[in-house]
């Protein structure tokens, strides 16, 4: 996804080890998600996330691990246009996709200094916290917008 108005922030995959070779030295922070319906908490939470470094890159979940995780009838919203959604936010610096279940090879690719991921996860059940924490990096909890979340979002629309 190199092409169009956010082609310098959505990056492929195997564009990571040149991005991070440019920013070896500040401080990159990873987080992940589906980020199908984006809502204030969302925007609020990436931003707290790009607070914690210089770098924020986003894992975005590809439409077919969507569907494994969250059933059938997710994403509402292909991977290109939430890609391009979260793209648009001032707090992202890139995004890339991944087809696994869980970012965790993603994470090892990019050995991030920092790890963001909700407060509403335990350290322990958060994914790629270990690696990063054995690597040095931090794994920081970042406590969520109440009432939001793009569940809750889709079931007052009755989708």
């Amino acid at each position: 996804m190199s092409s169009g108005v956010y082609g310098d922030i959505i990056i492929a995959r195997k564009l990571l080890p040149a991005l991070l070779k440019r920013y070896s030295r500040k401080r990159v922070v990873f987080t992940n998600g589906v980020f199908d319906i984006l809502h204030a908490g969302h925007v609020e939470y990436l931003a707290k996330a790009k607070a914690l470094g210089d770098i924020l890159i986003v894992g975005l979940n590809r439409d077919s691990s969507v569907r494994r995780l969250k059933g059938p009838n997710r994403p509402l919203q292909s991977e290109k246009d939430r890609a391009t959604i979260v793209a648009a936010l001032k707090s992202v610096d890139y995004v890339v996709m991944f087809a696994e279940d869980t970012p965790e090879k993603l994470i090892k690719e990019i050995c991030p200094d920092v790890l963001a991921k909700g407060a509403d996860y335990a350290i322990a059940d958060i994914v790629g916290a270990d690696f990063v924490l054995a690597n040095g990096g931090e794994v920081k909890r970042i406590r969520l917008k109440k009432g939001r979340s793009s569940s809750s979002v889709i079931d007052r629309m009755g989708a």
